[in-house]
């Protein structure tokens, strides 16, 4: 009777795991519709802007703007965008083991690397491995354009100043609910500025610019910043909600097998139980009879 009592008790706990799991799929589920919807309403407006403005960079000296300027990169910041909470699978793992493999290959060449966490899993990881400045948490259950702009302001004045010489930016990219990739964009310098290769006239858009494309530069490179950060907080929680929708999605199917199972060993060990006792009767009946 002991071993039905356990197996009775599995099967209760595993049937609560299963409540839970499922509620917290179907929050996930209410919160991915709006994020996504948000980082999907986002993106073009995004793509449109760094064309612009990589074509304006390509026309201006790059010691025109102190956010042009391109340095030995010694030192190096990197902004990483993990989930403030777990229970979404490896949408954390995955982007945190690209951020070391950077960080140490950095190191090994003498670079000085710190890191700018935003997200309490990013934080908590990198709290012994790695240089910390200006860590975030608890910042993706409501966040507008002012996030962006707070973590623009932790790192603009701090390039202008050369505390450092490179700024990389890593987060998940959304591709689908059941994959987030992690991607990397380096903000500072910007990409397009130190390319070795000339562009060919014909292939470059010729556009007419007014006031003149330094000063539009002066006035959209701090914006490219925040643009460029608004949209990795957009995809991360995106991804988040989408990654724990799937996760919570398989826990529920595998609390499901696992109570079918264990139902299944409950009914075995309890026939087994019924077998024994008949057993016993029908041999006292036998001893009886014969006595």
């Amino acid at each position: 009777m002991a071993a039905l009592k356990d197996i009775k008790r599995k099967i209760t706990a595993v049937h609560k795991t299963r409540q839970i799991t499922k509620a917290m799929n179907m929050v996930a589920a209410s919160k991915f519709k709006a994020a996504q919807t948000r980082m999907e309403s986002f993106r073009p407006y995004a793509a449109k802007f760094m064309e612009v403005l990589n074509s304006l960079a390509l026309r201006v000296d790059a010691g025109s703007h102190p956010l042009l300027a391109v340095r030995e990169p010694e030192r190096i910041r990197v902004i990483c965008m993990t989930s403030d909470r777990g229970l979404c699978g490896g949408f954390n793992n995955n982007l945190l083991k690209a951020v070391e493999r950077f960080i140490k290959a950095k190191l090994g060449e003498g670079r000085d690397v710190a890191i700018l966490p935003v997200g309490r899993k990013g934080r908590d990881f990198f709290r012994k491995k790695a240089k910390i400045v200006n860590a975030r948490t608890e910042v993706f259950g409501k966040f507008d354009m002012s996030l962006a702009v707070g973590i623009s302001d932790d790192v603009i004045p701090p390039f202008i100043g050369e505390e450092y010489d490179e700024l990389y930016l890593f987060y998940n990219e959304f591709v689908n609910v059941a994959v987030q990739k992690p991607a990397v964009v380096r903000l500072f310098p910007l990409p397009a500025i130190d390319r070795k290769e000339e562009i060919e006239s014909s292939k470059r858009l010729d556009y007419i610019y007014e006031p003149s494309a330094k000063e539009l530069l002066e006035k959209l490179l701090p914006m490219y910043v925040h643009v460029l950060i608004y949209r990795a907080l957009a995809e991360t929680v995106a991804g988040e909600n989408g990654a724990r929708m799937a996760a919570m999605d398989n826990a529920t199917r595998n609390c499901e097998e696992l109570i079918q199972s264990l139902t299944l060993k409950y009914n075995k060990v309890r026939q087994s139980a019924i077998t024994a006792e008949l057993m016993d009767i029908v041999g006292g009946t036998e001893a009886l009879a014969k006595g």
